[in-house]
């Protein structure tokens, strides 16, 4: 490792030892100079080169649509890193905790904790005072800058005595807010210059914590060197995004599908981004409307419902759409195909890897299948032994690149990374041309009476029954299989939960896919446990399969 500018080492100090680091590959795209800030590379770097009247950041404002330039954005993220630095103190390797949804401050709060050689620990805006403790706690965060509507979990975690009192955070600003104890009084007067921490491409500068879809987060550390990878594989040999492009989206900057996909992607090539909060469906449509947008990325259960609704709005600026984080139902697809014209770009990546590593876009796309390796990345199907598989045999993705898995001081470090290799915990298979087929999480694999089950097959066949509106399919025990199939099904409006519509979606399943996997038990549910993110959570789905909870009510004999 080169030479760290951090006086704070906690971070590099619980870093995995090297051994239980996977193995990282560079290429051309991703052979960077020893020392590097990647804010500087993202947005200073514009400024000095003579795009500074590019447009950055586009927003929704007191009515109307407000332009930030390169050049605005890198004096807001200046001032920023002037209080960082001047007023509260901080030093490099110090956390900060970021909390806020997808705004200007939000984003600019991000560039300016790491141009002053900070790490980032951006937080998911939903999370409450007891999930705030874990991260605070795990990444002994030293201060907060947070989005002033959400102030009072924060301030519960600062409260002396109090129930989820973390002893680190000796103090936090609020944004978007005036007055004493806001970052905007404290900015006043604050130069719009400043000079960034040499860091080197292998100093930490952000700490994201996974989602928490399989249980307990994980903070997973990642370099400089690894946000441009992120932008210079995926974005340039996939979705080719041009800087005129416009990029919009739902996920948040706190995960690092938005974090790339919201921010990153359009910085590193001088495009622009536009930020929203609290999106519905019909509220993304009207932004790509509104603002003419060119790249949307979101997750397959806005793109099911956005198919719907699409013959209302004007898309004809949209070139390109990005899904991603959970799998892509094949009726989604072909909605949103339908409904835009547009081929979707799939991909699989995760807070471990950064972002995408596979992915394949356009004229590229197989039917079924995720895609190819992005460039850059190699990747193989194993079984248990760790040894490759033929192609067509289903078995673990294994996948190695210029960014990987590194947990701050996690155990669960050997069960990410072994030989070397990745392992995300997908199940797939690969074609003899290299298309990467998608089965199942891993843990999401079903197996009943001797037949392994992918559970999201089942769900994507369910999901193209008109009675659905949202299901989730796990493995429940059974004294006699092992385990049953069960699927919890939210209905559409207006759909009587009966026994009758049971057996139909029953009939159905058995119609369309070996009817060896039609879901033995289905229980109605009224809604879906889902991260933030989006993101279905079938562990508590498991939770409450092994629990019995609804599963005996919804079970049907065979």
């Amino acid at each position: 490792m080169a030479t760290t500018a951090h006086l704070d080492t906690f971070a590099r100090d619980r870093l995995p030892p090297p051994q239980a680091w996977p193995e990282f590959r560079f290429n051309a795209d991703t052979d960077y100079p020893e020392r590097l800030n990647c804010a500087v590379e993202l947005v200073d770097r514009h400024v000095r080169e003579g795009r500074g009247e590019r447009v950055a950041v586009r927003h929704r404002r007191d009515g109307g649509m407000e332009a930030i330039t390169y050049a605005q954005l890198a004096a807001l993220s200046n001032r920023i890193a002037h209080v960082l630095t001047e007023d509260m103190g901080l030093v490099p390797g110090n956390r900060v905790l970021l909390r806020g949804p997808n705004n200007l401050m939000m984003a600019a709060s991000w560039l300016a904790t790491i141009k002053a050689g900070l790490i980032a620990v951006p937080t998911m805006p939903l999370l409450r005072a007891k999930e705030l403790k874990q991260i605070l706690d795990k990444a002994q965060v030293t201060a907060a800058l947070c989005d002033v509507r959400l102030r009072e979990d924060l301030e519960a975690n600062r409260q002396q005595g109090g129930e989820f009192h973390s002893p680190t955070l000796a103090q936090a600003l609020y944004f978007n807010g005036e007055g004493e104890g806001s970052l905007e009084a404290a900015m006043a007067g604050k130069p719009e210059a400043f000079d960034a921490c040499d860091t080197a491409a292998d100093d930490v500068c952000l700490i994201a914590f996974t989602s928490g879809t399989t249980g307990q987060p994980k903070g997973t550390v990642h370099f400089h060197r690894d946000v441009l990878a992120m932008c210079d594989l995926f974005p340039r040999h996939v979705l080719r995004p041009e800087p005129d492009d416009i990029f919009c989206g739902t996920p948040p900057i706190a995960f690092t599908f938005g974090l790339g996909g919201i921010l990153c992607f359009p910085w590193r090539i001088g495009a622009s981004t536009v930020l929203a909060e609290k999106l519905t469906p019909d509220g993304l449509l009207e932004l790509i409307a509104d603002f003419r947008a060119t790249i949307v990325c979101t997750a397959p259960t806005f793109y099911r419902q956005m198919a719907a609704q699409a013959s209302r709005y004007d898309l004809r600026s949209l070139k390109k759409s990005v899904s991603a984080g959970e799998a892509l139902p094949d009726a989604t697809r072909q909605a949103w195909k339908a409904a835009t014209g547009i081929e979707m770009t799939d991909g699989i990546g995760g807070t471990e890897m950064m972002h995408i590593f596979i992915s394949s876009a356009g004229a590229e796309v197989k039917p079924g299948a995720i895609g190819k390796v992005v460039p850059g990345y190699v990747a193989q199907i194993v079984d248990e032994d760790m040894q490759p598989v033929p192609p067509g045999t289903v078995g673990k993705l294994a996948v190695r690149g210029p960014t990987g898995c590194r947990y701050l001081d996690d155990p669960r470090q050997a069960n990410y990374v072994k030989a070397g290799w990745n392992l995300p915990g997908d199940t797939f298979y690969m074609d003899e041309e290299g298309y990467y087929f998608y089965q199942a999480r891993s843990d999401d694999m079903i197996i009943s009476a001797g037949y392994n089950i992918a559970g999201p097959e089942v769900e994507s066949t369910l999901m193209q029954h008109k009675d659905v509106a949202e299901c989730g399919v796990v493995g429940a025990p059974d004294a006699e299989r092992g385990q049953v199939v069960t699927a919890y099904v939210v209905l559409r409006e207006g759909v009587e939960a009966s026994d009758a519509t049971r057996a139909a979606l029953q009939d159905y399943v058995k119609r369309q896919i070996a009817p060896y996997k039609y879901p033995r038990r289905i229980v109605f549910v009224p809604a879906l446990p889902r991260t933030e993110t989006g993101k279905l959570q079938r562990f508590r789905l498991r939770q409450l399969a092994e629990q019995g909870n609804g599963g005996a009510a919804g079970a049907v004999q065979p």
